[in-house]
């Protein structure tokens, strides 16, 4: 008897649509932040970091074309 099987993602796209989502979440967390204690003093240096400015959305970008990835990939 041979197995029908009309999934539309397999076992190796999920893991790669986890692992995107887990970068992309990353990146948002990276990006988070930057509060000051007093309101009447703006930290520049902490709002305008290179992990805010830089990585962050690099991290965001790697991801999403991680789940592009895992979307175009065949089962």
């Amino acid at each position: 008897m041979e197995k029908n099987n009309n999934a539309l993602f397999g076992k190796a796209n999920y893991l790669w649509m986890a692992i995107g989502g887990v970068v992309i979440l990353l990146g948002i967390l990276l990006m988070a932040g930057g509060k000051s204690t007093d309101p009447n003093i703006f930290a520049d240096q902490e709002v305008y970091s290179m992990r805010r400015i830089t990585l962050a959305p690099i991290m965001i970008v790697l991801g999403l074309l991680i789940e592009v990835y895992a979307i175009m990939k065949k089962p």
